[in-house]
């Protein structure tokens, strides 16, 4: 590369500053967003590589473009002299255009003299031809009117002939023979000669002797008859006949046939043959007409025949010329078009040259550019090839931040390499064509997205697309269409696919991948080639290498933590999308509903503005090609000179309607705006919903779903005709739907958080809260204790109210509380104080404002609180509680989209189920409805029912998905499979229980997006429960035993039983000390034993009932000593004689219900339970408000965690993370004590009592957790100032040093606490002072702080053991008794003389009454009282006093469970049960 090697060092400065900026922002990238990007040597090898290959490509791009230009320019001078030669050569086409029209002209007269004789002899034919036609009519009319005549006389002429036919020799010699025949017949002979007679001569004698004679020979006589001319019958025979014969009515066949069968013969002859005649007769004249009108036809027809051939002779002349003429004229036009063409050149010519002179100016400019770019050229590959190199992986925040605050500055500061003024990288790679040919593909138009799509296009290693939302494969399938070749892990012939692929030199993506890939696909990723490049090997198998295979790798997973190796063979890409990205496709969305006439134009518009971007850019293009393509004198290439035109002309044309598409987009853009307000809220909530995650990773939603639950609002949004109402409609529809849609997935415990999350989010981008407010009310950071001046506010909150004065808005608060202590009083003490105005000023404090007060003051209303800021903000029908609606849930379900139940312990999603499947008519009894519970072994038989059901439309439920961890892969991919193609009726159930820690979770992403997820909780509250444990049983329960009346009073008090202990679970520790997994399958098997019991003995067997229920059935799943003793008292309480003899209250104001049928139960309940409180646990009052307290302490850590990080860490709130970290960092180390020296304690005193060791081994826990300390955070240090990478312990470190918690590390060494690390680091200072003073002379101290110890268990050992060895008692023998005196600690000046003071205790659940010295019922709001100094000694275990005492457990902190310690009894007048219902235990840390 031509280089001066002051370049070549700031190149690689710059290269060098690039990596390491990039380290840091990935160390960040983690820290807020918590996703890991790593550089390694790779990626900067890329750099390198892409930073020469590109250099190159640009410069011949650069040069090549001006040599096209100047190319152009040098053309443009030759074009001027070539005009005059053109002019030359006009004249003569002139000339000889001027002969050709001489020719053409003679020949036209000549063919004009032809045309007319032609004419002339074709109207002679014509008339000809019509007088032949008439003739021919007439004809034909006079054959048909002969014809239709002769016809008529055909019957008569028919019957004469059958007439004769019936005449025969036989009949005629008979007749004959008649001597004197009748009249009739006679006259049937005379007419009969008289037709006969020869030539017309009637004879006279026509008598029968005369007629015998006639008739003569019969033979010759038939043949006459027979053969008679009938045609030409004369005239005077005629006449007789009419006349004399036919007038008589005897002359008739039928009457004649009586006399002679012969006569009747003659006699119809004569009849016809006169009828024939007398037709005929009317028909000759025509016939003779017709003859003649023939002859005058066939002489017509000669005529015409004659002069037609003529006409074909005149007309072939004719033809001739024509074809001459035709000729002569294509020569002229021609001529004419050459005069033109010339002609034309001349005008383009000239139009060229002025054209061009205005491109000229602008390519002499374009030129200069060019000149000046190769100048910046350098410095703008350079920043380019940095972030195709390293900017994929990180979001859109940070590559801005990583170009213009950190690269940018560089190569403007540091080093001397020019750069182009607000060069856009993404130009240097690509063009407007390009993005707009992306975006038609279906790229989303967003910056981001550009950018990725051109890192993918551009980058040297294989690109690794993180894509949760699909939309990057969408592209890329658009893309590559036919030609991609698809395939993923664990597909059939995965292998055998990207072989084929790398053979044929195909694209091929991989998709679906997971967080490690296989590592057969390893000398792939790294393109390791063998064979001088040729090959690579794939497994075992060499595998050809074709130079243009592409590979493209996809996963769908939302945060991949891919490892360093894999990152460094690809170039990873986030696709997931961003709020503004989203926000631009949403719009799209609801502009295409609310106006598709808009958004309809919008697209066309944007289609057609990409094309014409597209088509300017090509023909520019063309054109400078062309140009410089063109060898000499290019004006004779017309094609070229109107290629330029039309160049020019498309050009204009598409200038024009750019400006025109601007316009128009501007106004579909202003009427879009006012839609954004609506796909800015939407996005916004898919965000919220998205990050739901982060509380448990079961919650995860599709931006697929998301999008059809978005088109569903705006379906069912109020239809409102003003615009602006019908956009506050549509934002209120969305936000609605996504509340219900995200609630129906969410537990009871969480809906509030998201509620809260959404609530805030949605302000927050309103403006109506201030951030640095909203970020001190969820971290409430307290650094300091204080003690409380005022009698209302224990320590801890009047330590929050000096950390609130701090704030700007709160200033003199705390003076305040102090100054009007009464009306502060009033308002803290009041039932509902977050619904009461705030005393004095504060009262006009804004929502916020009011919370943190509240926070500080009263943390157990805080949920209330939260509760009704959301109702004020966003309507009341947020805060209402959702009923799960399974019909819904069924609705929205299909083949492809399963509904998933999330359980909770003790509930049977299978029940409600069942329920709906019997209504639609789907149960397990017609074989429509298949219920698999998964376990092992049972994947096969799930698979089987998937199958069966998707081809017959059936439902199929699979429960406990979770226990087959490893087949859920499978499951999903049998999902996908089976809906494809599937019967609309198919439906899929799945049901699982939430992991109880993020690290357990298993099951995959893709399941959980896909389906309609359904939380289905046990019910909360007494009533509920006992109501619950009711509806177990029904009437025919009731009445099964034989002892009646105590089987009910004992399963009523079993129900009340079971839901106190249900419901006590939700008071947290002080409930029960662990959580148990109580469900109606144990209330059900103890009615049985009931019933069994009952029916086996005669009296009620109190004892071995309370031992079945409290040690077996319920005890079954206690794990804890003081919860089963906590158990049994129960039982003790609600089951005894006094049940069945007289009245027993199971809580104050709820007595045992008589004797009363199952509904009369239910009613009962309703009527005569007290209101919800912890009374009807047993539990004190206060239990509720620390449960409250722990409740909102939770739900806003869980907050500030869901907290976009970089909200939080931006530089408004006056420091970033890193400072924060830092700040703390370095406070805690200047502060943090120097570890003991044991060894030189252990010299100085020989004294090695139980105390002393006890004093050693804290010495030495200690010092370990000092140096785990100190050291650690040395290591961070060093990786906060970029000296060491972190791992993942210092970022767990960093994040736990933000969130203001100990971290994992420190915490594992230390004690139980369950303070925050400002709290939890003043409590470690202080037991460093205590130690520190007992290891000055180890004396044991005049009191002893108890819970300064790693183990307080040792010191009350050593107590035990000092005085059994001074009293010389057996150690097993003895026990510890503890006195409770009325002094404290300051009264003491030395430990007693045998035993120990102690001091540190808490008690909670009661109070300590040091007047009497008894335990006392707690006073209301004051969670724990402090112990007065506690006297601890031992004795022998039978002088033990244990009347009137409560066996108190000791815990180590309020978690209690694992963190016991010791048992104290307690001076009490009350019965013990009583404190072992509330809970009540002392505690070391409060």
């Amino acid at each position: 590369m031509p280089f001066k090697l002051l370049d070549k060092d700031s190149i690689s400065l710059f290269m060098a500053h690039v990596h390491t900026s990039v380290n840091e922002m990935s160390a960040r990238y983690y820290q807020n967003e918590r996703r890991h990007n790593y550089t390694t040597p790779k990626s900067f090898l890329e750099q390198i590589s892409l930073f020469k290959s590109l250099l190159k490509k640009k410069q011949k791009e650069v040069s090549k473009k001006k040599e096209h230009l100047v190319n152009g320019i040098q053309k443009l001078k030759t074009t001027a002299s070539q005009v005059e030669d053109l002019k030359a050569r006009l004249a003569s086409q002139e000339a000889e255009l001027q002969r050709r029209s001489h020719d053409a002209e003679a020949l036209i007269t000549k063919i004009g003299l032809q045309t007319e004789k032609v004419s002339r002899e074709k109207a002679t034919a014509d008339a000809e031809e019509r007088k032949v036609a008439a003739i021919q009519t007439e004809v034909s009319q006079k054959q048909r009117e002969c014809e239709a005549d002769l016809l008529k006389a055909e019957p008569a002429l028919v019957a004469a002939t059958a007439a004769l036919d019936t005449l025969n020799r036989v009949n005629l010699t008979e007749l004959k023979a008649f001597p004197n025949p009748p009249n009739a017949v006679t006259n049937v002979t005379a007419a009969v000669m008289v037709l006969l007679a020869p030539r017309g001569r009637v004879p006279k004698d026509r008598s029968w002797k005369a007629a015998k004679v006639f008739m003569g020979k019969v033979d010759d006589f038939l043949q006459a008859l027979i053969n008679y001319d009938k045609e030409h019958i004369p005239e005077n025979c005629l006449k007789v006949v009419n006349e004399q014969y036919l007038k008589d009515p005897e002359f008739n066949p039928n009457l004649i046939r009586t006399k002679s069968f012969a006569a009747a013969g003659l006699c119809a002859w004569v009849i016809n043959i006169i009828k024939f005649y007398e037709v005929y007769c009317q028909v000759e004249p025509k016939r003779q007409t017709l003859a003649q009108t023939n002859l005058e036809l066939a002489a017509a027809t000669e005529k015409l025949e004659a002069i037609r051939k003529k006409l074909v002779d005149l007309d072939r002349n004719l033809s001739k010329l024509t074809a001459s003429f035709e000729k002569a004229i294509a020569k002229k036009v021609r001529c004419q078009e050459e005069v033109n063409q010339t002609n034309r050149t001349i005008e383009l010519a000239n139009r060229l040259v002025k054209e061009l002179e205005a491109k000229k100016i602008r390519w002499g400019q374009s030129i200069e550019s060019f000149q000046a770019q190769e100048k910046t050229l350098c410095g703008d590959v350079l920043l380019t090839a940095a972030f195709v190199s390293y900017a994929g992986s990180f979001t859109k925040q940070y590559r801005q931040e990583l170009v213009n605050s950190k690269w940018i500055p560089f190569l403007q500061q540091k080093v001397p390499i020019p750069i182009t003024e607000g060069l856009d990288l993404i130009a240097m790679l690509t063009d407007d064509a390009t993005i707009a040919g992306w975006n038609n593909e279906g790229l989303p138009s967003d910056r981001m997205s550009t950018e990725n799509a051109t890192i993918l296009t551009h980058c040297e290693r294989w690109p690794l697309m993180i894509d949760p939302q699909q939309q990057g494969i969408k592209w890329i399938k658009n893309k590559y269409g036919a030609n991609l070749k698809v395939t993923h892990p664990g597909q059939k012939g995965f292998l055998n696919a990207i072989e084929t692929a790398l053979a044929f030199g195909d694209v091929i993506l991989i998709e679906n991948l997971d967080e490690t890939v296989d590592p057969v696909l390893d000398p792939l990723l790294g393109r390791n080639t063998i064979k001088k490049g040729k090959y690579i090997r794939i497994g075992d198998k060499e595998c050809e290498f074709n130079k243009n295979f592409r590979l493209i790798l996809h996963t769908k997973l939302a945060n991949p933590h891919y490892k360093p190796e894999l990152q460094a063979q690809t170039t990873l890409l986030n696709f997931t999308v961003t709020e503004d990205g989203l926000e631009a496709q949403l719009l799209a969305e609801v502009v295409s509903i609310e106006r598709p006439d808009l958004e309809k134009l919008k697209l066309v518009l944007t289609k057609h503005q990409n094309d014409f971007k597209i088509e300017l850019k090509h023909l520019e293009d063309d054109l400078l090609l062309h140009l410089s393509a063109a060898e000499g004198s290019f004006l004779d290439d017309t094609r070229l000179v109107e290629r330029l035109e039309t160049t020019k002309a498309t050009a204009a044309e598409i200038e024009r309607k750019v400006i025109e598409a601007k316009e128009n987009e501007t106004q579909i853009n202003k009427a879009r705006e006012c839609y954004r307000p609506v796909a800015a809220r939407a996005s916004l909530l898919y965000f919220v919903i998205n990050d739901l995650r982060k509380i448990n990773p079961i919650y995860q939603f599709s931006l697929k779903a998301f999008n059809t639950l978005f088109l569903r609002a705006i379906e069912h949004a109020d239809k409102v005709d003003d615009p602006q109402e019908r956009i506050s409609s549509l934002v209120e529809s969305i936000t609605h739907a996504v509340f219900l849609y995200a609630s129906q997935a969410l537990f009871e415990k969480d809906k509030l958080t998201f509620l809260s999350q959404m609530a805030f989010q949605i302000l927050l981008k309103k403006n109506e809260i201030d951030p640095l407010e909203l970020d001190f009310l969820l971290r409430f950071t307290v650094e300091h204790t204080y003690l409380s001046p005022v009698d209302f506010l224990t320590t801890q909150s009047w330590s929050a109210i000096k950390a609130v004065a701090l704030l700007e808005e709160f200033r003199g608060i705390d003076r305040d509380v102090e100054g009007s202590a009464k009306q502060w009083k009033k308002w803290v003490e009041s039932e509902c104080p977050e619904k009461e105005k705030l005393p004095q000023e504060w009262k006009k404090k804004g929502l916020i404002q009011k919370l943190i007060i509240l926070r500080a003051m009263r943390p157990d209303r805080m949920t209330y609180a939260l509760r009704n800021f959301v109702e004020e903000k966003l309507g009341s029908r947020y805060v209402e509680g959702t009923r799960l609606d399974l019909v819904k849930a069924f609705e929205e379900s299909s083949p492809a989209t399963p509904v998933f139940f999330i359980l909770s312990p003790g509930v049977d999603a299978l029940k409600d189920l069942e329920i709906l499947g019997k209504k639609l008519g789907f149960t397990i009894d017609s074989g429509k409805f298949h219920n698999v519970s998964l376990g092992q072994g049972q994947e096969m038989v799930a698979e089987m029912a998937l199958e069966k059901a998707s081809e017959g439309g059936h439902w199929v439920i699979l429960q406990n998905v979770h226990l087959v961890a490893k087949w859920l892969g499978t499951l999903e991919k049998l999902l996908e499979r089976f809906s494809q193609g599937s019967h609309h009726d198919y439906r899929v159930f799945l049901s699982a229980e939430s992991a109880p820690t993020p690290n357990e979770h298993i099951i995959p992403q893709g399941l959980l997006e896909n389906s309609i997820k359904i939380t289905n909780e046990p019910p909360t509250g007494m009533l509920a429960n006992l109501h619950a444990a009711l509806y177990n049983f029904d009437q025919d329960t009731l009445e099964m035993c034989s002892k009646e009346q105590e089987f009910k009073s004992i399963l009523f008090s079993l129900c009340y039983f079971h839901a106190c202990v249900a419901g006590r679970l939700r008071f947290g520790p002080q409930g029960w000390s662990r959580s148990y997994p109580f469900n109606p399958g144990d209330l059900t098997i103890c009615a049985n034993v009931l019933y069994n019991y009952l029916e086996a003995n005669t009296n009620v067997p109190w004892e071995d009932l309370r031992y079945l229920f409290g040690e077996i059935m319920y005890g079954g799943h206690i794990t804890d000593d003081w919860d089963r003793k906590l158990c049994r008292v129960y039982l003790e309480e609600f089951m005894n004689p006094s049940l069945v003899e007289d009245e027993l209250l199971l809580a104050p104001g709820f007595a045992a219900p008589p004797n009363l049928d199952y509904s009369g139960y239910h009613q009962y309940i309703e009527e005569m339970l007290p209101p919800e409180s912890p009374a009807l646990y047993g539990l004190h009052p206060n239990a509720e408000i620390e449960f409250l307290t722990v409740t909102s302490n939770t739900l806003f850590r869980t907050l500030l965690e869901m907290q976009p990080r970089n909200a939080l860490s931006s530089e408004e709130l006056g420091q970033s993370t890193e400072d924060k970290v830092k700040n703390v960092l370095d406070d805690i180390l200047e502060k943090l004590p120097e570890e003991f020296n044991v060894a030189e304690i252990m010299q100085k005193h020989s004294n090695r009592s139980p105390y002393v060791l006890v004093c050693f081994q804290e010495c030495e826990r200690m010092n370990i957790l000092l140096r785990e300390i100190r050291g650690s955070l040395q290591q961070l240090d060093l990786g906060l100032k970029g000296e060491l990478t972190l791992s993942p312990d210092m970022e767990a470190q960093q994040s736990a040093l933000t969130y203001d918690t100990v971290p994992d590390t420190w915490g594992k060494l230390a004690y139980p606490s369950t303070y925050g690390l400002a709290q939890w680091f003043n409590d470690l200072l202080l037991r460093c002072r205590e130690l520190d003073t007992w290891t000055q002379d180890l004396v044991l101290p005049a009191v002893v702080w108890l819970s300064g110890f790693f183990n307080p268990q040792s010191f009350l050992t050593a107590i035990m053991q000092t005085m059994a060895r001074k009293n010389e008692w057996p150690l097993d023998k003895t026990c510890l008794t503890v006195d409770v005196t009325k002094k404290t600690k300051e009264d003491y000046g030395h430990p007693p003389r045998e035993g120990a003071y102690l001091h540190g205790l808490f008690l909670e659940g009661a109070r300590w009454d040091t007047q009497s010295g008894t335990m006392a019922e707690a006073h209301l709001k004051e969670l724990i009282s402090i112990m007065p100094v506690i006297f601890a000694k031992a004795i022998p275990v039978d002088r033990q006093e244990t009347k009137h005492t409560y066996e108190c457990p000791v815990y180590k902190t309020k978690t209690r469970g694992p963190n016991y310690v010791w048992t104290f009894r307690l001076k009490s007048k009350e019965k013990t049960a009583k404190w072992v219902m509330a809970g009540v235990a002392l505690l070391l840390e409060a």
